[in-house]
């Protein structure tokens, strides 16, 4: 492997991982609110819990799609 293909491997983890925890907090959010408008009621701590495990698994594939697609527009893929 070549140093520049480790350099934009490794940048392209820190900024998924810079992300993540934003970007999760975030669509969590979002389907908190609406799941509770759609149910008309307040959810329960399974609900809640649910929903926090449903978008950290969503912004998992966001925020590294996006991290290496970035790193690819700003930097390119290196050759091997």
């Amino acid at each position: 492997m070549s140093k520049g293909l480790i350099w934009y491997l490794g940048w392209s983890a820190i900024l998924a991982v810079a992300l993540f925890f934003p970007v999760s907090k975030l669509i969590w959010v979002f389907s908190l609110r609406r799941m509770s408008h759609k149910l008309a009621r307040q959810l329960d701590e399974a609900e809640v819990a649910q929903q926090k495990q449903r978008a950290q698994f969503i912004a998992g594939f966001l925020v590294a799609i996006f991290a290496l697609l970035f790193s690819y527009n700003i930097v390119g893929i290196p050759e091997i």
